[in-house]
């Protein structure tokens, strides 16, 4: 078993769970090092090692716009979790239902009956239930009336900055793949399957394998150099890669990924891709023309080319 969509206790054994619960978005060295904690524990104690996680994220919920911008997708994440070493993901529907449900009955119908929780790793920030009361001092209580532990979560540094998604989404603001490779412990990606778009790309001159990113904002935004790889080809691409909104097309609503692949010309629709960025060469722009789009596009690939010349000898 790996992956759980809500509860279904009759589908687990009778061993009993070390559980963390988070967003997990990036899957960052914090993230492993609890990861790890849970794992460490589980073969201590016997039990399967639980990540528990919310789709939609609880803060998209309440304001899907407002919220922070996914450094990953759900597919992505659940595949680094089970990637990374853990028994089970368990991925909860952040709906209505769960939204009212109070802190005790969370700890209740979630933790104890839903995954058999018998040692719990969370931050001492941690809070839940519609009545938040629910906080690191009323688990340990819990816990000690329903038989689980609960242990606190250390926090992770890197150049004494402490790492959290926060701080990855900032450095990506600033382009600092180096330092964003540092904190996740691998380099930024995004991946999915290529999709059909307007063929606009391939009409300027520079076919693009487009990826709609499915969300209000993406947390970067540009053109980039980057390396593709491409799922059943054991060599991966150079690319020239913009993530946006597409203000000269009129689109300005979702992001889209578009990637024109260097010295390639293959078909790779419905695909599955995944985009490695490696530095950025400008912001999004709106152009008064198709043609001066077109230009524009042409000089990215150029600095792009000579990019990979002057770093990739």
């Amino acid at each position: 078993m790996t992956l759980m969509r809500d509860l279904d206790p009759s589908r687990l054994t009778n061993q009993q769970s070390v559980v963390t619960i988070g967003s997990f978005d990036g899957v960052h060295l914090g993230h492993q090092s609890i990861l790890q904690q849970v794992i460490d524990r589980a073969k201590t104690l016997n039990g399967l090692s639980v990540a528990m996680t919310f789709e939609p994220q609880p803060q998209e919920y309440f304001s899907a716009q407002t919220a922070p911008p996914r450094l990953m997708r759900l597919r992505e994440k659940i595949e680094a979790l089970l990637d990374f070493g853990v028994d089970l993901v368990v991925c909860m529907r952040f709906n209505e239902q769960l939204r009212q449900l109070t802190a005790e009955q969370f700890v209740n119908e979630v933790l104890v009956n839903g995954v058999k929780t018998q040692h719990l790793i969370v931050g001492d920030d941690f809070r839940f239930g519609c009545d938040r009361k629910g906080d690191f001092q009323m688990l340990e209580a819990m816990g000690r009336q329903q038989g689980f532990s609960v242990q606190d979560t250390q926090t992770v540094e890197v150049q004494s900055r402490r790492v959290s998604s926060t701080l990855v989404r900032e450095l990506l603001q600033s382009s600092d793949f180096k330092q964003v490779g540092d904190l996740l412990g691998r380099s930024f990606t995004i991946s999915g399957k290529v999709t059909y778009g307007q063929q606009l790309g391939r009409k300027l001159g520079f076919p693009t394998a487009n990826l709609n990113l499915n969300r209000f904002r993406a947390p970067l935004a540009g053109v980039y150099a980057v390396w593709v790889e491409i799922e059943g080809m054991a060599e991966r691409f150079k690319g020239a890669a913009n993530v946006g909104v597409r203000p000269t097309i009129g689109d300005k609503v979702k992001p889209i990924l578009e990637v024109h692949l260097l010295d390639f010309d293959q078909q790779i629709y419905g695909q599955r891709i995944t985009v490695e960025f490696v530095h950025k060469i400008r912001d999004e722009q709106q152009f008064t023309s198709l043609d001066n789009l077109a230009d524009s596009i042409g000089e990215d690939v150029k600095k792009i080319n000579q990019w990979f010349v002057n770093n990739n000898p």
